[in-house]
């Protein structure tokens, strides 16, 4: 059999711990090469000969579910607390535990001075056990039987047992009982992180206005002949349909007001647009014409007629969420180490545990069970280790900090693949920008251009010059190419020559083809040995000193003159660039283009290094160079043409271009809308991200370590480290999910 993929849903996981033990014991079938399960987003992925039904057998005898292929993704704002826990059995019956063990835990915990007792106590305590502790105690075992490891669940079943075992009935229960309330709560957190990412979905329209001829028209069948089909009489009409429907090339109407329900190209109509859910533009933004659009934008004042680009499914917001979801998949160094620490901890603690309870014992007499004070005895403290030692916050601290800042940089424009790139991010040391299209706008225009036959101003020479590189670049979708035409439109000459044949771009050289049977070059400065004109030299090179890019144009190799170009430093490149500089992170630009133009740029932004005159592969070079001097480096670019220089640095990072496809899928991390203010923002998200980590690192392992000197001093009891580890729980889940605020 051949190797295939296999994509399911598991439902029913409550912790990353659940999450473990579906993957390994996925991982554990016959013909399952590679086995992974996204807590967060419920995705499992496996790969192998592994026959669908055989893996959903073994996620069912696990004890969890698996959605139906057809089934939609809940959407809907997430429930409260109280909602979650009357959802499902397990809660339900963890409630009814909870009311149970209310009685024992004030009489023979908060108030044993009243010194009121009664079998009836230890009775309800006992059936608050049975009846919180047997979901628990049925995962443990089945993790047990089929994984071979004990689990988080076997351990908690052990201490209450235990605890059972020598008359600590109230402690017994208790245990359960609150266990079970903060796997819930771990269960209602991780919903509340799914709908984060989740509430991407929400904002993207299920209908959509689609202009479409009438079919089987009721009002007019029968007349003259008619009797299927489109109708002769409607014509093309709007019609509401659902989005999935809507087709390549089809016309969307969208009214003012509306959401903008899929991705599409405006055929007719002007108005303002919101796309604040794609790119993270905090104000609406002018639409004409021509220009494109995002599903999920919300429409302004103005009527749109759109021609459809992408499939729902294709859409941008549908591939932004899609990302968002694979980026979780991709785990920081952090969160592996701790994965991999969790697998050996629990064993250990087992067998740390069984030390405890029979070392003391054996070489010092000290009391192996106590039935006066059954605290006192080794084995209670055994058990209560057991139960200090829960790795349930250590085991969630990690993965909730990084989905809330994965959600955040989502929804501000900036998409981050994964929290090795976040953590990646939050270590750069020195930021490398392209200079076209990333410190500038991208879209130079033509200053001036001047024939060696020019005859004074509006010279008929220099317009054929100016029709003659037309013809050549018009092939080209470089911005210089872009220049020219434009140039050539106002000048009206776009026309003057036939388009060029047998075109070739010479990277980092320019650009040739043949018009007329002539071969006609046209490239920067450097790119020719030597320039017979002395007066144009001196004006080639005065116009580079300033900043100016030259275009030199040759015709079967003689020298016909030169256009000037120039571009637009962005507006927000020097304030992103202070920014970067105050969170102590240097700058360099690396540019195919001249030292001169490449100073200007930098003096005008604040560039610290300046690299000029690079071919794509010497920029690699420089990126190898500077990662040898700073360690971690940054490299941000269009995210095609630098693609090998990305792909080099420690984190690439592709300038969204509004969104397009290569964008989304070259680079590590996509700035959704060309905004560089969205830099700083994500590498401060990045290290406030890891700041998280460690603090609710810190925060688990240290309340662990105290209660367990506590307890191994007797001075704790097995439900107070429940509670302890459930705050701890709460604590770090909250800590990580401020994040998601974090602006």
């Amino acid at each position: 059999m051949t190797n295939t993929q296999h994509t399911f849903r598991v439902t029913g996981m409550d912790c990353a711990s659940c999450a473990q033990t579906v993957e390994n014991g996925v991982a554990r079938l016959d013909g399952v090469e590679l086995c992974q399960l996204n807590f967060t987003t419920e995705t499992l992925r496996v790969s192998g000969t592994a026959v669908p039904q055989t893996i959903i057998q073994r996620i069912q005898e696990l004890g969890y579910d698996v959605a139906s292929p057809n089934e939609k993704v809940e959407t809907a704002e997430p429930l409260n607390f109280w909602q979650f826990m009357r959802q499902r059995q397990e809660t339900r019956l963890a409630l009814v535990g909870a009311l149970l063990i209310l009685p024992s835990l004030l009489f023979n915990e908060l108030l044993p001075m009243l010194g009121w007792e009664h079998p009836l106590l230890n009775l309800a305590s006992v059936a608050a056990l049975a009846l919180a502790g047997w979901p628990i105690a049925r995962s443990g075992w089945r993790s047990l039987r089929i994984n071979r490891e004990l689990t988080i669940n076997a351990l908690m079943t052990i201490a209450a047992v235990g605890a059972l075992f020598i008359g600590a009935y109230t402690e017994a229960g208790l245990v359960m009982v609150l266990f079970a309330i903060g796997e819930a709560l771990e269960g209602y957190t991780a919903v509340r992180a799914r709908s984060s990412i989740r509430s991407l979905m929400r904002v993207s329209p299920q209908t959509a206005t689609v202009m479409r001829p009438c079919m089987d028209c009721q009002e007019h069948l029968g007349q003259n002949g008619y009797t299927q089909g489109e109708c002769p009489f409607c014509g093309i009409e709007p019609h509401k349909v659902p989005v999935e429907a809507v087709k390549l090339g089809e016309t969307v109407i969208v009214k003012p007001g509306e959401r903008v329900p899929v991705d599409g190209r405006i055929l007719s109509g002007s108005s303002t647009v919101d796309q604040a859910t794609i790119t993270g533009e905090s104000a609406p933004i002018a639409r004409q014409p021509g220009d494109t659009v995002f599903a999920s934008s919300i429409n302004g004042a103005g009527v749109l007629h759109l021609g459809v680009t992408h499939l729902a499914a294709d859409s941008t917001i549908s591939r932004l969420i899609k990302l968002v979801e694979e980026a979780q998949e991709r785990r920081a160094p952090a969160q592996r180490f701790i994965d991999r620490f969790a697998r050996i901890y629990t064993p250990a603690v087992v067998i740390l545990a069984a030390l405890v309870a029979v070392v003391p014992p054996l070489v010092w007499q000290q009391p192996f069970i106590d039935p006066a004070t059954p605290t006192n005895g080794w084995l209670y403290r055994a058990l209560a280790l057991l139960v200090v030692a829960c790795p349930c916050a250590l085991v969630i601290s990690i993965p909730v900090s990084l989905v809330s800042a994965l959600s955040n940089a989502a929804k501000n424009g900036v998409l981050i693949k994964g929290g090795v790139f976040l953590e990646a991010l939050s270590q750069v040391k020195l930021v490398a920008f392209d200079k076209t299209g990333t410190l500038t706008q991208g879209k130079p225009a033509v200053t001036h251009f001047q024939s060696v036959q020019c005859q004074g101003n509006s010279c008929a020479a220099c317009d054929d010059l100016l029709g003659l590189t037309h013809a050549v670049e018009q092939a080209s979708e470089h911005p210089l190419a872009q220049a020219v035409a434009q140039a050539a439109g106002r000048q009206n000459v776009q026309n003057r020559y036939p388009a060029a044949s047998n075109v070739q771009a010479q990277i980092g050289a320019g650009i040739s083809g043949t018009v007329n049977g002539q071969q006609v070059k046209i490239g920067s400065h450097r790119a020719f040995k030597e320039l017979p004109h002395e007066a144009h030299c001196q004006a080639i090179s005065a116009a580079e000193a300033d900043g100016l890019t030259a275009m030199l144009v040759t015709a079967d190799e003689h020298y016909l003159g030169y256009l000037t170009v120039a571009d637009q430093v962005r507006g927000d490149a020097a304030t992103a660039v202070s920014h970067l500089h105050d969170l102590h992170i240097q700058t360099a630009m690396l540019t195919g283009d001249n030292p001169a133009t490449a100073q200007n740029i930098a003096a005008q932004t604040g560039i610290d290094r300046v690299f000029a005159n690079l071919l794509p592969e010497e920029k690699v070079g420089k990126i190898e160079e500077l990662l040898g001097e700073y360690g971690r480096v940054a490299m941000i670019g269009d995210g095609i043409n630098d693609a090998p220089a990305l792909a080099t640095a420690t984190v690439g990072i592709a300038m969204g271009a509004a969104g397009t496809d290569q964008a989304m899928e070259t680079a590590d991390i996509a700035l959704m809308h060309d905004d560089l203010s969205k830099l700083p923002f994500a590498i401060r998200l990045s290290r406030a991200a890891m700041r998280t980590v460690r603090v609710n690192v810190a925060l688990s392992l240290g309340i662990k370590a105290a209660f367990l000197v506590a307890v191994l001093f007797g001075f704790g009891t097995m439900w107070l480290a429940v509670l302890a580890d459930m705050g701890a729980s709460l604590l770090v889940t909250l800590n990580g999910m401020r994040l998601t605020k974090f602006r």
